[in-house]
């Protein structure tokens, strides 16, 4: 491989640190790849000459753009939560969305790196997120920092969302210098964790996502209301004509709209989990489903490393990452790996997790297995003839039949003698036919109090059921050598239409979700034929393409089939008390 070296020297300054002492912070400075493109990045290091271990992050947002300018409404709740986020250790000056604050790790011993990705920011290049090559620059990243005369030769991989995503990947390439990852909040199955659930096109990428955090960023936007918090300019370097533009990146609504199986073109775009050896701490959020909530539970199962954490937590997408207590768990983390303190984490439970309340708090559980040891699976098969969810089946045939796109069919438990706690994964097996050739399956697992007020969590980006699945029904073949009873695994190879009024029995994966529902409180397990909103909240995870979901096809009668020989049931992780 190419030897990387710096190319430019770049702006520095020496920074004051709040609680004494200072950092030396490098902008801008070029960093050279094996195919000749320069990539930007920031540096924030001890000012005190040594080799430290160095925390890098590699995303699409902006290096250079503030956390409060370029995601306003998401700083504003984040403040509120935690005042003290730009106060009582940091000034808050290099506060960048979903990058570790330089101010609260230069001063414990560690260097921080923050790179705009190909395309982006100052980082000029070919606009195609997720591609190889943005791989294989994150790779000769790695390589580059790994023997900078400020570094122990020890790199981890820490950020949320898509600067999480490129973590598992870029761990799969096995770069000689990457000791540990933390991937927080950040799926890696590009098809079945981000561009098609279930098989149905999720557009929200495409629709906010892609105009929104990625175009208003593209390398050369003259555009962009993006601003350069440290220099007061245009954040993307210089302009470009519209033109140019356009011939600088990739359609990437249209590949997703284009690849509507899992190809190549998707399989380019996942890692191969079994190839990550480094020590890794994945941090998922059980009010993230349809966004990266699957991605951290299966990333941490699949993966290959010896040495591999999980943690699940409650708050929305962006502010446990900032909060004292997770970041000290990080800093534990890389502490331990990437400069060898013996702090004991090598001795922590490898799950940890927190356990929901109907009211929005939690508790934390420890444990060293996913699934739990104690988990008993438990059937509740659905009743169409009462629409109820009952622990025994009846021997009586029901049909529940429903207008599709619309509110569909809810069946409920009976008031619950007892608190039941669920954790875990939840799977939801149904006997369906439909009027048309296709349909469309969304499933909604529910919980009411008895007033019959629904019971709301706090989500990762909009309030939350207990959880929500998908599946479309002429994807329903499943990979058999990876599928188990209470996590189906769709192969979504081929497309097998339905013959319309024929009976099929389907499998449904619902993300994995933890709760503790009060005696007195029902359960329940909406099935409809749209997107689960909640009056007066826009859905932020949504699928109604017209194109991907035409009315012909996904409007028809939908019939779910329970009782006698019909397999029509939810399976939940049931923890005993």
């Amino acid at each position: 491989m190419q030897t990387i070296n710096r190319e430019t020297t770049p702006g520095r300054e020496t920074v004051a640190l709040e609680g004494g002492g200072a950092m030396i912070f490098e902008k801008d400075v070029a960093v050279r790849m094996s195919d000749g493109l320069s990539l930007r990045v920031n540096i924030f290091r001890p000012a005190k000459s040594g080799r430290y271990p160095v925390v890098m992050s590699h995303g699409v947002y902006g290096k250079d753009v503030h956390f409060s300018h370029a995601f306003k409404p998401q700083w504003e709740k984040l403040t509120k939560t935690y005042p003290d986020l730009a106060r009582n250790g940091s000034t808050g000056r290099f506060l960048r969305w979903e990058v570790p604050d330089p101010e609260r790790w230069v001063p414990n011993g560690f260097v921080i790196v923050v790179a705009d990705t190909r395309g982006t920011g100052k980082s000029p290049g070919y606009l195609d997120p997720r591609q190889p090559r943005e791989d294989q620059d994150y790779f000769e990243l790695i390589e580059w920092a790994g023997v900078q005369d400020w570094s122990n030769g020890k790199v981890g991989l820490l950020g949320i969302s898509y600067l999480a995503i490129n973590q598992w990947k870029a761990a799969a390439l096995r770069p000689p210098h990457l000791a540990a990852i933390c991937p927080w909040e950040g799926h890696w199955d590009h098809y079945r964790d981000s561009s098609h659930h279930g098989g149905i096109l999720s557009n929200s990428f495409a629709t906010a996502w892609w105009p929104r955090q990625v175009l208003a960023n593209q390398h050369g936007n003259g555009a962009t209301h993006y601003v350069d918090a440290d220099t007061g300019e245009r954040s993307t370097g210089p302009a470009l004509s519209d033109d140019m533009l356009r011939s600088n990146r990739e359609d990437h609504p249209a590949n997703h709209m284009r690849h509507h199986l899992c190809d190549q073109w998707h399989e380019g775009r996942t890692p191969d989990m079994a190839a990550i050896e480094v020590p890794l701490l994945s941090a998922g959020n059980w009010g993230g489903p349809g966004i990266h909530l699957r991605g951290n539970v299966a990333g941490f199962v699949e993966a290959g490393s010896k040495d591999k954490w999980l943690s699940m937590h409650i708050g929305t997408h962006f502010d446990s990452f900032y909060m004292p207590d997770y970041v000290a768990m990080q800093q534990r983390f890389f502490g331990h790996f990437l400069r060898g303190d013996d702090n004991g984490w090598e001795r922590e439970p490898r799950v940890r997790l927190e356990i929901r309340d109907v009211h929005g708090g939690a508790t934390v559980r420890k444990g060293d297995a996913w699934p739990l040891n104690e988990t008993a699976w438990t059937k509740f098969h659905v009743d169409a003839g009462d629409a109820s969810l009952r622990t025994d089946k009846r021997a009586g045939q029901s049909v529940a039949q429903y207008q599709a796109p619309g509110e569909g069919v809810t069946f409920r438990t009976p008031p619950l003698e007892a608190d039941l706690e669920i954790t875990g994964y939840v799977a939801a097996r149904l006997t369906v036919a439909s009027s048309t050739t296709d349909m469309d399956i969304f499933a909604v697992l529910r919980a009411f109090d008895p007033e019959g007020r629904e019971v709301l969590l706090i989500g990762a980006h909009e309030p939350t059921p207990i959880s929500r699945g998908w599946l479309r029904a002429s994807h329903r073949k499943q990979d058999p050598k990876q599928s188990l009873p209470y996590r189906p695994y769709l192969a979504h190879d081929e497309v097998q239409k339905l013959e319309p009024g024929a009976r099929y029995t389907v499998d449904v994966e619902i993300c994995p979700t933890s709760l503790v529902c009060p005696k007195g409180y029902t359960l329940a397990l909406t099935i409809m034929g749209k997107d689960f909103e909640i009056e007066g909240v826009p859905g932020r995870i949504l699928h109604n393409d017209p194109i991907d979901r035409p009315a012909a096809e996904f409007g028809g009668t939908c019939s779910i089939f329970t009782g006698g020989d019909s397999e029509s049931y939810l399976l939940l992780p049931v923890i005993p008390r």
